[in-house]
C-alpha cells in the first residue's frame, strides 16, 4: 500500500498502530523467545514430541595427545559442551559448562590443553579460548569483539594461526599468536579484497604456513606463507584460474603439498603438487567421478584418508602417500561421515558417522601395519535417542524428477530424497529446501523428519535444486546472478512430480526451509501460492538488496559473488524484481516466520519487514523471534518450542487445512 503527503503519513501511522494492536504477543524462556500470533501450544503436543526432542549426538572433535581417548561435543543440558571419552562406550566426562554452545575445537599437539571458540547469543563473533582440562580454567586469547576461527596449532604445540577480523572488523586476515602471551598476536596475511583467508597447516619447522583464500564455493586458492620473510606465494588457483583449491597438508619432505582441487574437472579431486609457484597438480583420484569432500594425513605422513561424496552418501578411502594407491573401506555404514582424523600414532582413524536411523556418533577404525590395511570399526559413543525405537525409523529413497530445461536433448533431472510414513497415502507433503545456497541435502539422521512422519503422517521431499553442491561445478553455478529464479522453477517442477505420485497428496503441500532455503520458501509462495497450503520461513532472505546492504561487513563481498552486486544498477533492478518482499501481493498461503534477533548473516530486519508486509494485506502470519539466538536456534528450550509450534502450524494449515 502506498501513501502520499502528510495525510498519507498519518494514514500509514494509523494502519501500523491498528496492526500492532491486533497482534497477540506472548513470551517464553524468561522473555528470550517472543511469539506473535502463535497460538498456545496444546499440552498433548508438548508431551507427544518430548522424546523426539531429547535426541543427543556425540560429535568427534579430536584426539587426546596420548591417543588413548577422544574429545567429543554433546549436549546434556541446554547447549552442546566439550566432553572427554577415554574408551569405547566409556563415560562422557564434561569439560566445559557454559550457557552458550562450544564452537570449533583444536587439541594441542604434544600437550594436553585445548583451544576452543565460543560466541554469545548466536552472534557468530566467536572468541578463541585456551582450556586447561586439569583445572577447568579457560583463558580468552582474542579481543572479545572481533570474529575469530579456523584455529591451527603448529606441530610442536607452541603457536597458533587463526582467522580474525580484529584489524578493522571486516577483513578476514590470518594472525599468529603464542597462546602463552596473547599480546604477541600479529597479522601475517592481510585480506585486501573482501575474500576470506584462513590457515591450514604449519610446516615441520614452523617457518611456513599453508593457507587458503576463499572467494566463493567455486573459486578458492592455495598459498604458501613464509613466516620469516612475510612472502605469500600463490600455489594453486587464483590469477584468473577460477577453480576450487583446498590445501590439505604438507607431504613428508615438505617439498610438496596435498590439495583438493577442481582444476580441469567437474568434480573436486585429491591431488599432490610441488610447493612452488606455477607447478602443476598431479591428480590422484581421477578414477572417482564424485567430489572429494575431506582429506587428512597422519602425523608421520605415512598414511592418508579421504571422504567421497557419492550422490549424498559418504565413502571413506585409505591412501598410501608414497605409492598413491587408494582403497575403499567397506565396513563404513551407509550415511554421512565427517571430521576424520588419525590418532597421534597413526594407528587409528576417528570419525563422526551419521545414518538415516542413527544420530551422529564417534567411531574409530583400527588400522593395520600397511598404509592401506585396516581392521574393525568400533563405535565409541552411543548417544541417547529419547527412548525411541530407531529400528522403526523410516529411511529415505533417492529419486530424481524432470525440470523445465534440457541437457543434451533431455529434460534435466533434479535429485531429491523422499521420506514416507507407513501406509498407502495419499500423504500430505512437506517440501524441505536446504540453505547455502551451495549446500546439499543428504540422508542424515533427523529426528524432525521422523517426528513429522510419526505424529503428522506427512511425507517429506528434500530436493537438491540447481546450485546445490555435490553434482559438479556446472550444476553448482546454474542459479548464479540473473539465473536465481531458475532454482525456484525447480520447485515448480517438483510440484508437478508430486502430482504424478498416487501416494502423495498434491492438494496438501507445504514448503519449509532456512536461510537461503527461507528465501526459496518465500519465492515459492510468490510463484506457487495456488498450489501450496502453508509455508515455514526460517531466517530467510526477503529482499536481496536489503540483505546485502545489512549483512555483516566481513561476509558482504563473499555473498555478492553468489547473489550479485546490488551496487550495479542492472543487477540491483533484477534483485529488486525477484525479491519476495516486492512481490508480497502474490502470496496467499499461511506463513510461519522464525528468526533470531542476533543473526549476523540474515539480519532480523529481513523477517520483520516481511511479516509487516504480509500483515498489511491481511495474511495469516505466525512470527517467532529468539532474542538470544542468531542464525538458527542452538538453545534447547527455544528449539523445543519452535519445533512444537511448527507441528501445530502444519497440523492446522497442512494436515487439517481446508
Amino acid at each position: 500500500m502506498k501513501y502520499a503527503g502528510v495525510a498519507g503519513a498519518l494514514l500509514a501511522l494509523l494502519a501500523a498502530s491498528t496492526l500492532a494492536a491486533s497482534v497477540t504477543r506472548t513470551e517464553a524462556n524468561n522473555g528470550n523467545l517472543v511469539m506473535e500470533d502463535v497460538p498456545e501450544i496444546p499440552a498433548e503436543i508438548v508431551d507427544d514430541l518430548n522424546r523426539y526432542q531429547n535426541v543427543r549426538f556425540g560429535y568427534f572433535e579430536g584426539w587426546q595427545d596420548d591417543g588413548d581417548g577422544v574429545y567429543i561435543v554433546t549436549r546434556f543440558a541446554d547447549v552442546e559442551q566439550l566432553h572427554r571419552v577415554d574408551a569405547p562406550g566409556g563415560a562422557r566426562h564434561q569439560l566445559t559448562y557454559y550457557g552458550e554452545p562450544i564452537g570449533d575445537i583444536a587439541p594441542q599437539p604434544q600437550g594436553n590443553r585445548i583451544l576452543f571458540t565460543r560466541d554469545a547469543g548466536g552472534s557468530e563473533f566467536a572468541q578463541v579460548f585456551l582450556l586447561d582440562p586439569a583445572t577447568g580454567v579457560a583463558t580468552m586469547l582474542t579481543d572479545g569483539e572481533s570474529r575469530n576461527g579456523a584455529v591451527a596449532w603448529d606441530r610442536q604445540g607452541r603457536r597458533i594461526a587463526y582467522q580474525s577480523t580484529a584489524r578493522n572488523g571486516a577483513s578476514n586476515d590470518i594472525w599468529i599468536m603464542d597462546p602463552e602471551d596473547p599480546d604477541t598476536a600479529e597479522i601475517v596475511v592481510e585480506a585486501q579484497d573482501g575474500s576470506w583467508w584462513g590457515p591450514v597447516e604449519f610446516s615441520a619447522r614452523g617457518n611456513q604456513l599453508l593457507a587458503m583464500n576463499y572467494v566463493s564455493i567455486t573459486d578458492s586458492s592455495a598459498h604458501l606463507v613464509d613466516l620469516d620473510s612475510g612472502t605469500v606465494t600463490l600455489l594453486a588457483g587464483g590469477a584468473g584460474n577460477t577453480s576450487t583449491n583446498y590445501p590439505v597438508a604438507f607431504d613428508d619432505g615438505n617439498d610438496g603439498f596435498w590439495l583438493i582441487t577442481s582444476q580441469g574437472s567437474e568434480f573436486q579431486r585429491l591431488a599432490w603438487q610441488p610447493a612452488e609457484s606455477g607447478a602443476d597438480a598431479k591428480v590422484v583420484t581421477g578414477d572417482i567421478d564424485w567430489d572429494i569432500s575431506d582429506a587428512v594425513i597422519s602425523r608421520d605422513r605415512k598414511r592418508m584418508a579421504f571422504v567421497v561424496n557419492e550422490n549424498g552418501r559418504s565413502a571413506i578411502y585409505l591412501l598410501d602417500p608414497r605409492t598413491r594407491e587408494h582403497r575403499r573401506i567397506d565396513t563404513i555404514p551407509t550415511g554421512v561421515a565427517a571430521r576424520i582424523e588419525f590418532s597421534p600414532d597413526g594407528r587409528k582413524l576417528a570419525m563422526t558417522l551419521n545414518t538415516a536411523t542413527t544420530p551422529s556418533d564417534t567411531f574409530v577404525l583400527e588400522l593395520g601395519d600397511g598404509p592401506l590395511d585396516y581392521g574393525p570399526l568400533i563405535r565409541w559413543t552411543f548417544s541417547e535417542v529419547g527412548g525411541l525405537d530407531t529400528t522403526a525409523f523410516r529411511e529415505p529413497t533417492l529419486i530424481s524428477y524432470p525440470t523445465f530445461d534440457e541437457v543434451d536433448g533431455k529434460r534435466r533431472e533434479i535429485p531429491a530424497w523422499v521420506y514416507k510414513p507407513p501406509g498407502d497415502g495419499p500423504f500430505p507433503v512437506v517440501v524441505s529446501i536446504h540453505g547455502g545456497p551451495e549446500a546439499q541435502s543428504r540422508p542424515r539422521f533427523t529426528s524432525t523428519y521422523q517426528m513429522w512422519m510419526a505424529k503428522l503422517g506427512v511425507a517429506i521431499v528434500v530436493p537438491n535444486v540447481r546450485g546445490s553442491a555435490g553434482y559438479g561445478k556446472t550444476y553448482l553455478g546454474l542459479d548464479n546472478g540473473f539465473r536465481r529464479e531458475d532454482s525456484v522453477k525447480d520447485i515448480g517442477a517438483l510440484l508437478d512430480w508430486i502430482a504424478t505420485q498416487p501416494d502423495l497428496d498434491e492438494d496438501r503441500v507445504a514448503v519449509f526451509g532456512g536461510s537461503y532455503g527461507g528465501y526459496m520458501v518465500l519465492a515459492s509462495a510468490v510463484h506457487y501460492s495456488d498450489r501450496l497450503r502453508a509455508a515455514v520461513d526460517i531466517v530467510g532472505i526477503s529482499s536481496f538488496v536489503t540483505f546485502l546492504e545489512n549483512t555483516q561487513d566481513y561476509r558482504r563481498d563473499l555473498r555478492r559473488v553468489e547473489y550479485g552486486d546490488e551496487r550495479d544498477p542492472e543487477m540491483r533492478a533484477h534483485l529488486e524484481k525477484i525479491s519476495p518482499l516486492n512481490n508480497v501481493d502474490k502470496i496467499s498461503v499461511p506463513m510461519f516466520v522464525v528468526q533470531g534477533e542476533n543473526d549476523p548473516r540474515v539480519p532480523v530486519t529481513e523477517s520483520t519487514q516481511m511479516v509487516t508486509a504480509l500483515r498489511e494485506q491481511g495474511n495469516t502470519v505466525w512470527y517467532m523471534n529468539a532474542l538470544n539466538e542468531g542464525h538458527g536456534y542452538r538453545k534447547k528450550e527455544n528449539r523445543d518450542i519452535y519445533q512444537q509450534a511448527t507441528v501445530l502450524f502444519l497440523q492446522q494449515y497442512l494436515v487439517g487445512g481446508e
